[in-house]
């Protein structure tokens, strides 16, 4: 696995999973040097008389509080060990890891003025696996304070860590690693856990997951289509172009590939003139999916790269400039916009399992078959036993889940309370609205696995060899191997996790995490 290294050019998503995924860093000589030079700002503001916050003055409600010379000896370690109050239960390595590395990028581009030696600290926990036991509450989305100041405690030798499977203390993890605690100066403390790591960093992951899942419900719709005799007119390039939304233009293309080689594609295949909504607009809704993704992605990397610190460093102007760049606000809109995106796309796929529940029962019954493992009570000596239907077993639980689905479409972004006696009267909700779009995309990956198993069940009862796709027959294999090797020994919702993990969860880090 290569070394990721950290230097001013901007830190591709792509990058920064790999260091989720265990990739090494380092820090560049143009990024250790843009600190140092940002770190000389902050130096000559110590010097000075002009208050700046959270330097020479208090933080919050005690913004224009100078501080004595004790105070600024003990400000920073003061305002972590303050903050680091997070409830509930921890989140997974990998979202630690994406949070350590979103803040260690959001350093190296010289506007928080941390000391060379905490941004190495940053550094050198990513490399050993130092991995603070960090809470997955206490954020409301202007800087993830709580979190941040716990990840900042292990780097100072307190708090709690993992290392090496087990969980230690701050102090003992470093002592293992053989590395020293950080000894905050000026400014390190604000800066290292006045940041929105936590947002920032699951909302890359969360995007990987969602990319995975706008592919394979690509695939769902391709093998219903094939189950039903559906239309592939509404795949055709002219559609795209006479509505020329980039997303469903690419759904549109996506979808056809999965059928390359299919009978559909074939002259005169369709049952119909044109088939159910739910069938006919899987390019515009499954576009639109693709369209709020490549808002949130956009999102995400600015704010990735940005330099979100209040007070800010004006390396240029020799100068700290109080701000508002803390709020990920439009991170946060993104996400809450994604999750009403990925209802429709799971409220498309189950009204499509509802055309083949039927179409399945329709089938069976002129087979006088039973979808039970057995014949009907009314069918004749002699019928042949029918195949198993796992997934017919679960289109109830498919219907529940979509109630699931639809409740987390609700906006996170605007329900913070006015905190710190009406000084923090705005917060944007981001790490909640990352989470449950989290949650969302978790549920839709459920619900695909459902119709792709309610598409196998249709054609195995239908008994008609037809050509398939390229991408619909390889999926149609995979169902029936999971199924011949967990059935009748295991349940149907056995079937449903095998599948589940083998299509998703090399991605899904919250759902393989400690919580």
């Amino acid at each position: 696995m290569d070394v990721i290294t950290v230097s001013q050019s901007p830190l591709a998503i792509e990058e920064l999973l790999e260091v989720v995924r265990g990739a090494r860093v380092e820090l560049g000589p143009d990024s250790r040097s843009r600190i140092l030079a940002s770190r000389a700002v902050v130096d000559d503001a110590l010097a000075g008389i002009a208050p700046v916050y959270g330097l020479n003055t208090g933080v919050g409600h005690m913004k224009d509080v100078r501080l004595s010379e004790e105070e600024l000896r003990t400000q920073q370690e003061s305002l972590v060990t303050t903050h680091a109050g997070g409830v509930g239960p921890p989140l997974s390595t990998e979202l630690v890891r994406a949070a350590i590395m979103a803040r260690l990028n959001g350093v190296a581009r010289g506007g928080s003025g941390v000391s060379l030696a905490a941004a190495d600290m940053l550094v050198a926990m990513l490399n050993a696996g130092v991995h603070p036991i960090v809470p997955r509450t206490g954020s409301v989305g202007a800087g993830d304070l709580s979190q941040m100041a716990s990840i900042t405690l292990v780097a100072i030798g307190k708090g709690t860590a993992e290392f090496d499977g087990e969980v230690l203390s701050g102090a003992k993890a470093l002592r293992r690693a053989r590395i020293e605690p950080l000894a905050l100066g000026p400014k390190d403390g604000l800066g290292l856990m006045s940041a929105n790591g936590i947002s920032i960093g699951h909302a890359a992951v969360v995007i990987a997951r969602i990319a995975r899942a706008a592919e394979a419900i690509d695939v769902a719709v391709g093998l219903s289509l094939e189950a039903t005799g559906g239309n592939a007119s509404i795949m055709l390039p002219i559609v795209g172009h006479a509505k020329p939304y980039p997303g469903q233009i690419e759904a549109a293309r996506s979808i056809l590939a999965a059928l390359e080689g299919s009978y559909l594609l074939e002259g005169g295949a369709s049952r119909s003139v044109q088939d159910a909504i739910s069938f006919r607009v899987a390019p515009q809704v499954h576009g639109a999916l693709r369209e709020v993704m490549a808002f949130a992605r956009r999102s995400v990397a600015i704010e990735l790269n940005s330099m979100s610190d209040n007070p800010l460093v004006s390396v240029d102007d020799r100068t700290m400039v109080h701000n508002g760049n803390f709020h990920p606000i439009v991170l946060a809109l993104a996400f809450d916009a994604i999750r009403v995106a990925l209802a429709h796309v799971g409220q498309l796929s189950e009204r499509r399992m509802s055309h083949l529940w039927d179409a399945t029962f329709k089938t069976l019954a002129a087979s006088q078959e039973s979808p039970f493992d057995g014949p009907m009570p009314r069918a004749q000596s002699g019928t042949k036993q029918a195949p198993a239907l796992p997934g017919l077993s679960l289109r109830y639980p498919a219907a529940a889940i979509f109630s699931e689905l639809k409740q987390l479409a609700a906006p996170a972004t605007l329900d913070s309370p006015p905190l710190d006696i009406g000084t923090e009267d705005h917060a944007t909700g981001a790490p909640l609205s990352v989470r449950k779009a989290d949650e969302a995309v978790g549920l839709l990956e459920d619900v695909i696995v459902i119709e792709l198993l309610m598409a196998r069940d249709l054609i195995a009862t239908a008994r008609v060899e037809r050509d398939l796709g390229a991408a619909t027959r390889e999926a149609l294999l995979t169902l029936e191997q999971t199924i011949k090797t967990t059935l009748p020994e295991s349940s149907r919702s056995d079937v449903h996790a095998t599948l589940r993990s083998a299509m998703f969860d090399d991605i899904a880090y919250e759902r393989r995490g400690r919580a």
